[in-house]
């Protein structure tokens, strides 16, 4: 079944909020084979954290099995750096969806705002849902 091409323009709930700390941030650094000391600027890549909470929350809402998604591209736009102490929620929008061959091209836009609501990142995602097998 096809996503529904209205989803095109629609902004999902934030994210709970997130604090940023040395111990999450070594761990994600950890799990991509990286090192990080406190004090060593935060890897470009942690908004991934918050942007994977968001897609997976918007998945969950449109009833999308994550195991027909492949994560066709990621970027990164910053207005600042990411530290540790910071407070920081991710809001989902999807800005492009078209179908090819029977799967659902999905491009997903999650902006990273701090507490006082501004803003420190644009994630962008394409999503590549596979189409159902026919039996």
């Amino acid at each position: 079944m096809a996503v529904d091409g209205s989803l095109v323009g629609r902004a999902f709930p934030p994210t709970k909020p997130y604090r940023v700390t040395d111990e999450k941030v070594r761990e994600l650094a950890a799990a991509t084979g990286m090192s990080w000391e406190s004090g060593d600027r935060v890897p470009a890549t942690f908004p991934i954290v918050l942007a994977f909470d968001a897609m997976n929350a918007f998945l969950d809402d449109v009833e999308v099995e994550l195991s027909r998604i492949v994560h066709g591209e990621q970027k990164f736009s910053y207005v600042r750096p990411i530290a540790p102490g910071d407070v920081l929620t991710a809001t989902l929008s999807v800005a492009s969806l078209r179908q090819i061959g029977g799967n659902d091209i999905i491009g997903t836009i999650s902006e990273i705002t701090d507490e006082s609501g501004a803003l420190v990142c644009t994630t962008s995602a394409t999503l590549v849902h596979r189409a159902a097998e026919v039996a």
